[in-house]
C-alpha cells in the first residue's frame, strides 16, 4: 500500500485511486519557458517522475498531464508586472512563439537527460485559450467574478475555503498582504482570471470581456479538468506554487464544478544552494549544462536528489555532487559486477534477497523515502553474493531509480567516441580559440544532442557521455 502525503490536509495517509480500474490521474504544473530550466526546477519534475515511477512500480496505470506555460504569467507570480514570455522575446529580439519553442525544447531536452517519464499529455497554454474563456465564463455565472479597468477577477471573500492550502484564514491572508497596488481589488487577495491589454501588447485575444489575455491560474484549471475530468487523483508542483497558484487553483476548480476537483495534493521542497537561495546577483543559478561543463552528468545530479526526501530542503554544494558523482559510479561497478554470474543462489540467500525486494518496496511506498530506498539498495550489493539474480533485482529497482544502472560506464567499450563527435568537439575548440562563443555554444548543443558532454581543459577538451 502507498502512503503518500497530502499538502492540503497535512497528512500522510493511504493512497487508493479514484477510479475503479486504476487508473490514476495526474497533474503536474509545468514550466513557464521563457529561459532554460536551472537544478532547483528540475528537482520539481525529479520528484514528478520518482511518483510516476512508484506508482508504476506498484502495477498503477499512469494518465499523465503537464502543461506549458506560454503566455499569462506575469514577472510578479500575482497580478504585477510584465508577461514573461514577452520580457523574455523583447530582451533576446524574437518572437513570442520563438520564445516559447526555444526554451520548450529546452526543457525537454534536459527531461531526457534525466531519464524523466514524461507525462502522457503535455499542453501549451497558448492552445486551450478558449477552454479558459469558458471556465471564467462559468465562475461568472456562479457570481465568483467582478470586473475592474484592468481585468475580471476572482473574489476570494466568496470561497470560503481560500487559504486552507497554505494553512492560513482569509482574514489572516488578508492582514498579511502587503500594500496593495491596484486599489481597485476588493480584497488584496483576489487575483487576475482575465487581463485587458492595449494594443501594443503581443499576445491577446478576444474574449466576452473585451481584447486581453489569461491570467496564470486559469490556464491549470482549464487544462487539468479538460484532460483529466472533474475529478482527479493527484496535483504536484514546487512548493513556491503552494501559497498563490495552488491556492488561486483550488478556488478556481471548486468554485466553477461545484465541489473538490483534486483529491490530493503534493509539492517538492527548495532546493538550496550553498546552504541559500538561487540568485543571479550571486551567480549560483546553475542549469545542468552549467554541471555538464564541470564534468558532472544529468544522471549524477538525479542521484543526488534521490538522497534527499522530497518533502524537505536539499541544500547543493559541488562537494556534495562530487561525492554522487563517485557514488553512482561505484554503484554501477558493483551492480554489474553480478551480471552474468551464474552462482545459485542457497534458500537462505533467495529469502534475504526477498526481503531486500520487500524492503524497498516498503521504502518507496513510504511517501516516495528514495533515501532509505536507495540504502537498500546498497546494503544488497554489499552483503549478498554475486549472482545475476542480484543483478536483476538492482535492475529492477532501477525501473523507480531511473539511474541506468545497467550501463557500467566505466567499460571502455561505452567510453568509445564516435569520430563526428570528436570532429565537433574540435571545431568548438577552434571557435573558442577565436572567441566565437556563440558558434562554441551551438556546437556544443550539437554534441549534446547526440547523448555526448565536451568538458574544456587546459590541454584542450575531454568528451564523455551524457
Amino acid at each position: 500500500m502507498i502512503k503518500l502525503y497530502n499538502s492540503l490536509t497535512k497528512k500522510i495517509s493511504d493512497f487508493y485511486p479514484i477510479n475503479d480500474d486504476g487508473t490514476v490521474k495526474m497533474y503536474s504544473c509545468g514550466p513557464t519557458v521563457y529561459n532554460f530550466p536551472h537544478i532547483g526546477n528540475m528537482r520539481a519534475y525529479l520528484f514528478m517522475d520518482l511518483l510516476r515511477r512508484v506508482l508504476k512500480y506498484n502495477k498503477y496505470k499512469v494518465y499523465g498531464v503537464m502543461n506549458i506555460t506560454d503566455v499569462g504569467h506575469l514577472t510578479s507570480d500575482e497580478d504585477e508586472g510584465e508577461d514573461k514570455m514577452e520580457k523574455s522575446a523583447k530582451k533576446e529580439n524574437k518572437s513570442v512563439y520563438e520564445i516559447a519553442q526555444f526554451y520548450t525544447d529546452a526543457f525537454l531536452k534536459d527531461l531526457n537527460a534525466l531519464n524523466i517519464d514524461l507525462p502522457e499529455k503535455i499542453v501549451k497554454a497558448t492552445d486551450h485559450i478558449q477552454e479558459m474563456i469558458d471556465f471564467i465564463l462559468q465562475l461568472e455565472k456562479n457570481g465568483f467574478t467582478y470586473k475592474i479597468s484592468d481585468g475580471i477577477y476572482f473574489d476570494t471573500s466568496k470561497f470560503a475555503d481560500y487559504g486552507k492550502l497554505s494553512g492560513m484564514a482569509l482574514e489572516e491572508k488578508l492582514a498579511g498582504a502587503r500594500v496593495e497596488v491596484n486599489a481597485e481589488k476588493r480584497n488584496p487577495t483576489d487575483f487576475a482570471l482575465w487581463k485587458f491589454v492595449d494594443e501594443n501588447h503581443i499576445m491577446k485575444w478576444a474574449s466576452p470581456f473585451g481584447v486581453g489575455c489569461p491570467g496564470w491560474h486559469i490556464e491549470c484549471s482549464a487544462m487539468g479538468t479538460k484532460y483529466l475530468g472533474e475529478h482527479f487523483d493527484i496535483h504536484t508542483g514546487g512548493i513556491d506554487h503552494l501559497p498563490v497558484h495552488h491556492e488561486n487553483e483550488i478556488a478556481q476548480n471548486n468554485c466553477a464544478l461545484g465541489h473538490k476537483v483534486v483529491e490530493r495534493w503534493l509539492h517538492c521542497e527548495f532546493l538550496q544552494i550553498d546552504g541559500g537561495k538561487m540568485s543571479k546577483s550571486l551567480g549560483n543559478v546553475y542549469t545542468l549544462n552549467d554541471l555538464s561543463e564541470k564534468g558532472f552528468s544529468p544522471l549524477d545530479f538525479r542521484y543526488f536528489t534521490l538522497q534527499t526526501s522530497y518533502r524537505k530542503k536539499q541544500n547543493f554544494t559541488f562537494v556534495a555532487i562530487e561525492s554522487s558523482k563517485t557514488a553512482l559510479s561505484r554503484l554501477r561497478t558493483l551492480v554489474n559486477s553480478n551480471k552474468d554470474v551464474k552462482r545459485k543462489l542457497t534458500s537462505d540467500e533467495i529469502a534475504k534477497l526477498t526481503n531486500f525486494s520487500i524492503a524497498f518496496t516498503d521504502a518507496i511506498n513510504d511517501d516516495l523515502n528514495s533515501p532509505l530506498a536507495l540504502g537498500v539498495l546498497w546494503d544488497m550489493l554489499k552483503e549478498m553474493p554475486k549472482s545475476e539474480d542480484v543483478y536483476a533485482l538492482a535492475i529492477r529497482f532501477d525501473e523507480v531509480l531511473g539511474l541506468d544502472l545497467d550501463k557500467d560506464f566505466n567499460d571502455d567499450e561505452s567510453l568509445e567516441i564516435p569520430n563526428e563527435i570528436v570532429e565537433l568537439a574540435k571545431a568548438r575548440l577552434e571557435a573558442r580559440k577565436a572567441k566565437d562563443f556563440a558558434k562554441a555554444d551551438e556546437l556544443r548543443n550539437q554534441i549534446e544532442s547526440q547523448g555526448y558532454k565536451v568538458l574544456d581543459t587546459k590541454d584542450g577538451f575531454e568528451i564523455s557521455k551524457l
